[in-house]
């Protein structure tokens, strides 16, 4: 067995014999950190990708994000690329042009594994607030939001250690942001899965001070959004991409 085919076969063993359809028991620490060790060593070339491609980056550089003109920014064509797929997980791998976004979401009773491959990722993630602290709006955007605390707002440039978030720690709502081109190797475990309560759900962010008149937090404001549903984004475009790298040995 070559490297390359060691490699990613070591990660898709390791997960078939570590997690299970309904998430539980949890996956133990060793395990976890085992995985992460695995993955923060991969490298672009052992999934088939040839690293950063500028001629074909669609994007418009960072400094044209706004923050206002979603539609414009979710409408750079992201590349998804399906590894394997199971009842227990998901292992897929996202290339991003410049400027491009995957939205603010959840991952209901998941945990999520990413690694960035090469370019720039920044990542914005929230969890939210126990007990829930659920508000209805005033006004002509009449709707219900409810409080989150950030937990993670940073840019990850690959080399760069794997990131892990759990149900209800690590950022699990969280939105990408591609700084530069970028790919970011995915393990969701267990899947998404609406009969299982498993659906993915959008959300936009407002600041506290919005909707926050009456409602204590700890710690400094700035660390708290309120996020209300949305639909999914129509303009949301995730291009089906043909994996490349080694085959896996089911």
């Amino acid at each position: 067995m070559t490297k390359k085919s060691s490699t990613i076969q070591g990660i898709y063993e390791l997960c078939k014999r570590t997690f299970t359809p309904s998430g539980t028991p949890a996956a133990a620490p060793q395990a976890v950190h085992k995985l992460c060790s695995l993955l923060d060593a991969i490298s672009p070339a052992d999934v088939g990708l040839k690293g950063e491609n500028v001629e074909n980056d669609w994007g418009y550089g960072l400094s044209a994000l706004n923050r206002f003109n979603r539609v414009a920014r979710w409408a750079q064509p992201i590349n998804f690329l399906d590894i394997h797929e199971c009842d227990s997980f998901t292992m897929c791998i996202f290339c991003f042009p410049t400027s491009s976004v995957i939205p603010l979401h959840d991952h209901p009773e998941m945990t999520v594994f990413s690694k960035v491959l090469y370019g720039s990722l920044h990542v914005k993630g929230y969890d939210w607030v126990e007990p829930p602290r659920i508000i209805m709006t005033k006004g002509p955007n009449h709707c219900q939001v409810r409080l989150a605390k950030l937990a993670v707002d940073k840019v990850l440039t690959a080399p760069c250690g794997t990131s892990v978030l759990y149900p209800k720690s690590g950022g699990n709502l969280h939105c990408f942001t591609a700084v530069t081109p970028c790919a970011v190797l995915d393990i969701l475990t267990p899947p998404y899965q609406e009969a299982a309560g498993r659906r993915c759900t959008y959300y936009i962010d407002y600041p506290y001070s919005s909707f926050g008149d009456g409602v204590a937090v700890d710690g400094k404001e700035g660390e708290y959004a309120w996020l209300a549903e949305i639909d999914t984004p129509d303009g949301l475009y995730m291009r089906p991409g043909t994996y490349t790298g080694p085959a896996l040995q089911i």
